[in-house]
Order: C-alpha cells, then structure tokens, then sequence
C-alpha cells in the first residue's frame, strides 16, 4: 500500500505538466484596463521601473495604475510594435512590424520623417536586436547582409562578409555577441557546424556544434537554447567557441517560444497555450525538473520577470496578466488544486484546515491538496460556521447542520435551522445559534437541550459553568443556563463573533463599532479605524496568543498586538499574498496562518508577513511639468514662471506593481505650507501658487499606507507681475463689477432677441414650406403634364395615359406630402426623384437616362431639408437635356460622404448654364433661387452649413453639361434628428 502510495505521488508530480489549478493573485489587464488591442507582443521595462507593451495598435507604457497609448497621433507610422528596448539614456526604441523604426525621446516618438538616420534601417524580414544598453546592434536573422548600429541618434552601417566556400550559401544569424563582437551562423541547407563571425574584423570560427533544420536559438549570457519542435537542447559556450552541452528536455507538445528571465529560469511558451516553468536556475547548473503549468488556457507571446521579480505575460487576445513574486512564489511551491472557491467559513482540528464554501459543499485541506466533500448537490446555502473536536467536524451550512466524521468520511445531516452561527460549547456539545433561538446540540449522545427559544440568537460563548454570553442582532446579553434567565449587558453593538482572549477577558467582533475588547463586569478598550483598522465592520476573530489576535474583515486581515493600553496593527490585504480582501475568517497552526477569501484558500507564513517593509525603496516619478501652455520632460533644471501661468501640472507615476493600482500620493509644497495633502489623481494641479521660490515634495504611497523611502523633490520659482499689486487688484475688482454689469444687460438683452428672432425664423419656415409647394407644383409644369396626357389620349394610347396618371397622381401626392416636412431621409429623397424622373422621361418620350447613386458610406437614413434637390434636377432637365439634339440626354445624381460633409452631386450632359452669374439671373432658374434662399434659411435656424457649386463644363475636356454640388455638413441641432 505504501509503494502505491508513493507511485501514485511519483505520476502526480511526473505529470505536473499537464495541470494547472487557479493561480491566486493573477491580475487581468485588458481594454477595461485601457490596454485596447488585441495582440500584445514584447514586454520590457526601463531604469524607472515602467512596463512598455508591444501591440498591434501601438506601444503602451502601464505606471502600475493607467496605460499611456503611443499611437498615429503620437508619431508612430507603423501601429504594429513587435517590442521596444529601453537604453541607458531614456530612450526607447521601437521595433516595429518590419521597417518604420522609431524612439520615445522626452515623451515624443522621433520617428523617420523626425530623424532621417533611422531610414538607413531597412529590412525584408524581421529582426533581431543585440544592446550593451548603450547601442543598438539591428540585423535580420535571414542570411544578413548587414548590421545597423544604432547610438546616440544615428546609424551606422555595418556591412557583412562571410568567408564561405560558396557564396550563394544561405546563413541564419542566431545571436550577437555585443562584448565579442562575435555574430553567430548556421547554414540553412547544409548540416555543418556553426560559424563564430567577428563583425569587425571579418573574421570566421567554427565552432563545435551544429544546428538541426528549423531548430530555433535564445541566448542570455553564455547559455544557448536550441529550440526544437518539443525538445530544448541547453548549452553552456566557453572560449567564444566551445559549446557545451548542459542538458536536454522534452515536453509533450509544441515549443512556441523560449524565454531565460533575468534569474536565469527557463520558460517555455506553447503552442496550444500555457507556459511552463522551471524552478532551477542556469546558473546552479542543475538538471531540470518537472515544470510548472500557467495561464493552459492562453497563447503567450512573451512574458518578462521585472526588477521586483513580479511576472507579466503577454497573450494573444487576452491582454497582460501579471503575478506579484509572493503569489508566484506561493503558487510554485504551494501548488492547491481546485482552489478558488469562495470560503465563507473556516476552522481547524489538528490534522487538517477545515473549509466550508458559499453552497453546500465543503473542504479538507491536508498535504498540499483540498479533499471535496459534497453535502447536498444543487443547493446553494452558505457555510456559516465550523466547529471541530478532534475527528468530530460541525458543518454549519445557512439552513442546516451536518455532522462529519474525519476518521471514517461518515456524514449526517443532523436537521433543517435557520443557522446563524456555531459555538463550541463543552467537551461533548456544540452551540447553534439560529433565527429560532440558541440550542446546545449533545452530539455523544445525540440530543439537543432548548436554552433560549423564539428569539434570533448570533453568537454566543460560555464564561463561566453556568453563564454564558448571548448576542442577539445588536445586544450582548449575559444568559444563565440554570435559571434561564438573561440580563442585558452591552448595548447597540451588533456583535458577530465572540473570543476568549486571556482569563477574564474577551475579544467581540461588531457589525459597525470594530472590535470590542470586555470583561464579565464592563468594557476594557475599543479597537476602531481611528486605531488603525481598515473598516470597523469584523467578521471573525482568531486567538494567536494572550496578547495577539487576528481579525477577518471585506477590507483584509487584521493582525493586533496589546501591548498595555496602545495597540500595534498590522494590516494585510491582496498584495500582501492573500487571495482576495474578502475575508471571511482564518486559522493558525504554529507559524503558519491559513485565510479563507472569496477566492480560495491562501497560507502564509506569519513570519514573512511581519518582516515585510514598511517602506517602499522606490521613488515616485516626475514625468512631465505643464507650465501655462508649454510641458516640460527634462526636469534637471530650475523650473521658473511667471503669472498668469502661476497654474502648474505635476504628472507622477509611482510603479509600484504590487499594490495593483492601489497608489495614491502624498505630497506638501515646501516654503507655501507644511501640511501634507494625499492625492489618488496621478496629476497634481497647483493653482495660483503665489511669487516665491518653492520645493514640491511627493512621497509615493502604495497598498496599506506603505510609503517610498524618501520623497521626490521639484524646485521651482514663481515671479511676481505687476497686477500682483493692491492697488491693481482693486482696480480689477472695479472693472469686473462694471463689465458683470454690462454682461447681465447684455446677457438679458441677447435673450429677448433670440426669442424674438426665434419667432421670425418660425414664420419664415412656413413661408418657405408655402414657397416649396409653389416652386414643385408650379402652373407650367401642370400643364405640360396634362397636355401631354391629353395628347395620349387623342392617340387612343390609353395604357400609357394611365401609366403617365399614375405617377403623375404619385408625384402630386408625395410633394405635397414632403412639403410640409422640413426635413426628409435620404432613401425617401432617391425615391421622390426616381419618380419624378420616371414622369419626365414619359413626358420627353425617353429623350434621357438617369442614374441614382447612394455611396456605402453613406446611410440612407441620414436625413436633408426636404424637397431641396428636386429644383435643381428640374433645371438640369429643361435648360440642359431639353435642348440638346445630338445626343441622347444624361442625368447623374450622387450621394457621397467626403471629408465628413455629405456631398450631393447633380450632372447632365446638356448644353451647359454658361458662368454662375448667368445663370443665376435667369427668369427660368426661379426654382433654383427658392433653394438658394432655403439654404439661407437653414444656415440661420439650424446652425448648419449648406454650400452650393455650380459649374459648367460647355465642352471642356470634350465634356458638355452642368455639375451642381450640395455640401452639407455634419448636423446636431437638438431640434432635429439631422445627424450624419
């Protein structure tokens, strides 16, 4: 059985691989984050601490609280970063898709058009890059022909000759050398061994290894990674040439992607999603063990481990997900399966840590793994308490209690209550308080004793043989069991939990008054936010010791220390290693502290937790300065300004990554005042500073209040301008009191002409309308129409002369439909001409054609002033397509959206209008004067802007006719529904 046992653990860990529980702690940032792409690519981060992501909509620099986008508008030409590598100078550079190289520089990206040095770079695939952290060394890994050296802001061609027996040889590059210079080959069809290349001496080595076909090369210092489908080939390079073979290790899929983190560990990105991960280091030249799964269910580009040895991943549609060093650190060496349940209630005996969850389920953690028990399937009550004595286990569950035995796994569901709490009581009894009053359950015997009925009860403890305390919603009573008697003690404190701490004293978890601490006579001391606490609603409390204990809250885990009558507190939330600030309770074993959160279990050790830092060794960042109008980035010098740009904008960052944008910062203007102000804004406005020389001091604050170590100073002068004065102030008031003056006369003034104005514009719009009605149904137009149907008529043509009444019916009938309308949709404007036209051409006996179109990027439910067009085609058909004889007649109407004006287009090939001016004076050109006036109109009711052009090609570039363009721009007048 033992041997079994040990098997069995063997193909556990053989097999860890393929397993990836939940990873407490993990950290999501996507477009809710305002990372907004869909492929991240290359992380990297500069001397002050920031994370630069690459993407396929540009490059973004995440401070630990927002992520500044580097786009178009910022001087990218290529949207398609691949990575970015900072340099010692503050410089980043950027590799993009290809070739458009570019740097951020002062906070502006200097690209090719900025610097022409970076057109030099040029390539047909993509590259590979080596850096000393001063200079760049850029070259493809495609048979190169040469390497760009970039530094400081120029580019300098190294060209390449490899000394091969064949010229026409292809070569990989695999790796650059910066310190040696050595640039290192394999031939893409031959299997020889690799080539050492001195780029500056020209010089070729053989080397004593060789490269399989399609195998792939990372390198960080001496240590070289031969990728291999499934397999990875380690070795170490001695003398520039003398490779030598570390170890080999295969996986059970596909390799994507091969990464050394700056510690030297190997992570191996797959295929089909996950990376894994190895707990040696390169360094100790140790063989590899079986790795560690993350994120199975996401493809990872990269992932990078920062200065903090905190761990970002970058996916493919899933964004960044980042891990702090002390949840990794957990997870790897404390791997729980199936842990991220939400624990409402835990407790403890003295093998396991017992977990109840927000259903009917239950947990037993023992040996790095939770032993699920199931009480009831498909019914969602949450745990409410747990009790334990010795193999004897009390699942208190919100509407029953079930009896667990941890010896044998038998299990009884001891009867339906409306649970509020378990107490342990005496060696053989338990304490339910419920909603139907407080029971002592005698489980030895299997009978309960009614000590208080018909009263809702939520917490009790016994403290003495016959007393015990008894605490309904908001009073603490005191309850003898003999007499059943109950005295009120403690009023309107709405206790939820009660301890034992010492002989004689008491520890009571509240509702809303923190943390009560009392004896059976009166109140010793109080414990609030004022002390230090993050929220004085507690829900459990755990005894460590006589004078230390542990208090759960939804703000995190409180630790509190008496030491006489002051309190030391230690506070611990989410960055600190626990899962989530939801607490809902916790248990102690030696120096290890167990805390049930909505995200699964998490254990610490109580040790590490109190070595933690009280300060953070880092600084808060000045990025930029906005004086006035103008924004400073180099900040080495004196900033000195003058009103009236006395207002200054201080931007900060604080990339402290732990505290997962929990950052705040504080700060105090040195030689104005010495009080300190807290900001959580990562701009810092300073108004009307007056004249004076000044020192803004800002201190970066992270998770639970920790503090950076020192402040980051700005120097900075006001100087005083002559309206700084008394007597120009007084002045200024005096001139302001008579223009407020002239400005509420005027103000009142404007108002009465608006409206005045307003009921012009109305009457105007119905003279319009009346004037529209006229223009289209004018007397001319119907007579034609009904002499050319009594002409049919003569003829004896009587289909046609029904067709023509038809449509001539339709036509009068949506005029004087669209009359009254002041505006009309697009769709319906095409259909009111289509119809018109089709009766002109019946009337012409089909002397001319016509063509309507709608662009794609215009919608057709845009809506345009009504009946505006119509005039307009009725000149083109009577002064253009009338008169010609030599060819038959054509009429274009286009609707197109252009340069974000719609664009209405009206040709013919007629004889043309001759210049604006004529036509524009002719008795037959009315209609068209209606619509001129019409666009006056609505240029003054609606605020929009309607333009008419007019031209007449008259055979030019062996075209006839007329061109009338309408532009309409976009429309939003709260008015109308116009908006396109």
């Amino acid at each position: 059985m033992k041997k079994l046992a040990v098997f069995i653990s063997f193909l556990t860990f053989f097999f860890s691989p393929f397993f990836s529980p939940q990873i407490p702690g993990l950290v999501n940032y996507g477009e809710e984050s305002g990372l907004n792409n869909s492929y991240t690519y290359s992380l990297s981060q500069d001397h002050n601490g920031y994370i630069w992501v690459g993407s396929d909509n540009g490059l973004f620099r995440f401070d630990g609280k927002e992520f500044k986008q580097y786009s178009k508008k910022s001087g990218l030409k290529n949207l398609e970063i691949l990575s970015s590598l900072p340099l010692d100078n503050g410089e980043i550079f950027i590799f993009p898709f290809l070739n458009d190289f570019a740097y951020l520089k002062d906070g502006h990206i200097i690209n090719s058009d900025s610097n022409k040095e970076l057109r030099k770079i040029q390539f047909r695939y993509n590259v590979n890059y080596s850096t000393d952290n001063h200079s760049i060394y850029i070259f493809t890994g495609h048979n190169p022909k040469s390497i760009y050296l970039f530094k400081d802001e120029k580019v300098t061609k190294i060209p390449l000759y490899f000394n091969t027996h064949n010229p026409s040889d292809i070569y990989y590059a695999l790796a650059l050398d910066v310190k040696t210079h050595l640039l290192y080959l394999s031939s893409k069809e031959k299997k020889e061994n690799l080539l050492a290349y001195d780029i500056f001496t020209k010089q070729t080595t053989k080397c004593n290894v060789y490269l399989e076909k399609d195998a792939v090369v990372y390198k960080k210092g001496n240590f070289f990674i031969f990728r291999d489908k499934r397999k990875i080939t380690i070795y170490k390079l001695y003398n520039k040439f003398t490779f030598k073979k570390i170890q080999t290790y295969s996986v059970n899929e596909n390799i994507h992607q091969v990464i050394i983190d700056k510690n030297y560990r190997i992570w191996l990105c797959m295929e089909e999603g996950g990376a894994l991960y190895f707990k040696q280091t390169l360094l100790d030249n140790k063989k590899l063990t079986a790795p560690i799964q993350f994120l199975s269910g996401n493809i990872i580009n990269h992932l990078m481990v920062d200065k903090d040895n905190n761990t970002w991943f970058s996916t493919r549609n899933n964004g960044v997900y980042f891990i702090t060093a002390k949840f990794l650190n957990s997870y790897i060496h404390l791997p729980i399966p199936n842990n991220s349940a939400y624990i409402t209630a835990i407790s403890k005996n003295d093998n396991s840590i017992l977990l109840g969850y927000n259903e009917s389920t239950a947990g037993i953690y023992n040996f790095h793994t939770i032993k699920d028990l199931v009480f009831e399937k498909n019914r969602k009550i949450e745990h409410k308490a747990i009790v334990s004595e010795k193999n004897m286990v009390f699942f208190g569950l919100s509407r029953s209690l079930v009896q667990y035995n941890t010896a044998t796994g038998e299990k009884q569901i001891l009867g339906d209550f409306n649970l509020k709490n378990l107490v342990p009581y005496t060696d053989s009894s338990i304490l339910i308080c419920s909603s139907e009053g407080l029971t002592a359950y005698h489980y030895l015997t299997r009978q309960y004793t009614e000590m208080i009925k018909q009263e809702r009860v939520y917490t009790a403890l016994s403290y003495d043989k016959d007393s015990l305390f008894v605490g309904n919603f908001k009073d603490l009573y005191k309850f003898s069991t003999r007499t059943k008697k109950k005295k009120l003690f403690l009023e309107d404190y709405y206790f939820t939990d009660l301890k034992k701490l010492s002989n004689n004293t008491y520890i009571g978890a509240t509702n809303r008054n923190g943390i009560i601490i009392f004896s059976n006579k009166r109140i010793l001391g109080k414990i609030s936010e004022n002390n230090g606490l993050p929220t004085n609603q507690i829900k459990k409390i755990e005894i460590e010791n006589e004078k230390v204990f542990w208090a759960s809250t939804n703000s995190g885990l409180s630790r509190i220390e008496i030491g006489g009558s002051h309190f030391r507190i230690n506070n611990f939330t989410q960055p600190d290693g626990l899962p989530s600030n939801l607490v809902a309770g916790c248990a102690i074993k030696n120096d290890t502290i167990y805390v049930g959160t909505s995200k699964g279990l998490g254990i610490l050790s109580v040790r590490d937790l109190l070595r933690q830092q009280r300060l953070i060794d880092k600084k808060a960042i000045i990025n930029s300065v906005i004086i006035g109008y103008q924004e400073f980035f180099n900040l080495n010098q004196k900033l000195t300004t003058q009103a009236p740009n006395d207002d200054i904008i201080v931007n900060v960052s604080f990339p402290d990554y732990a505290s997962q944008g929990k950052i705040s910062y504080k700060y105090k203007i040195e030689g104005l005042s010495e009080n300190w102000l807290i900001s959580t804004s990562p701009k810092i406005i300073l108004n009307s500073v007056p004249p004076g020389e000044y020192v803004l001091k800002i201190f970066g604050l992270g998770y639970n209040g920790r503090q950076t170590s020192v402040p980051t100073e700005l120097y900075f002068e006001i100087k005083p301008r002559f309206w700084q004065t008394w007597w120009f102030k007084t002045l200024l008031i005096l001139t302001g009191a008579v223009l407020l003056f002239i400005f509420i006369n005027w103000y009142f003034q404007k108002k009465r002409n608006k409206k005045l104005e307003t009921l012009y514009y109305e009457k105007k719009i119905a003279e319009l309308e009346l004037q529209a009605i006229k223009a289209q149904i004018n007397p001319h137009f119907i007579y034609n129409c009904l002499n050319s149907i009594q002409f049919l008529l003569y003829k004896k043509n009587y289909e046609e002369t029904e067709n023509y009444l038809n449509v001539f019916s339709q036509m009068i009938r949506k005029t004087l439909y669209y009359s009254e309308k002041t505006f009309m949709p697009i769709k319906e404007e095409v259909e009111y001409l289509s119809l018109y036209l089709n009766m002109e051409k019946l009337r012409l006996k089909e002397q001319f054609e016509y063509t309507i179109n709608v662009s794609e990027t215009v919608n057709e439910n845009w809506v345009i002033p009504s009946l505006l067009i119509q005039p307009f085609v009725e000149n083109a058909i009577k002064h253009g397509i009338a008169n010609i004889t030599d060819r038959k007649g054509k009429i274009g109407i286009f609707f197109e959206y252009i340069n974000a004006s719609l664009c209405i287009t009206i040709e013919d090939n007629g004889v043309g209008i001759g210049t604006i001016n004529q036509s524009m004076t002719k008795k037959e050109s009315f209609g068209v004067k209606l619509s001129q006036k019409r666009i006056e109109t609505f240029k003054q009711l609606f605020e929009t802007h309607i333009t008419l052009e007019i031209k007449s090609f008259s055979g030019q570039e062996s075209k006839h006719g007329t061109q009338i363009k309408l532009y309409i721009t976009p429309y939003e007048n709260q008015n109308t529904s116009m908006h396109h």
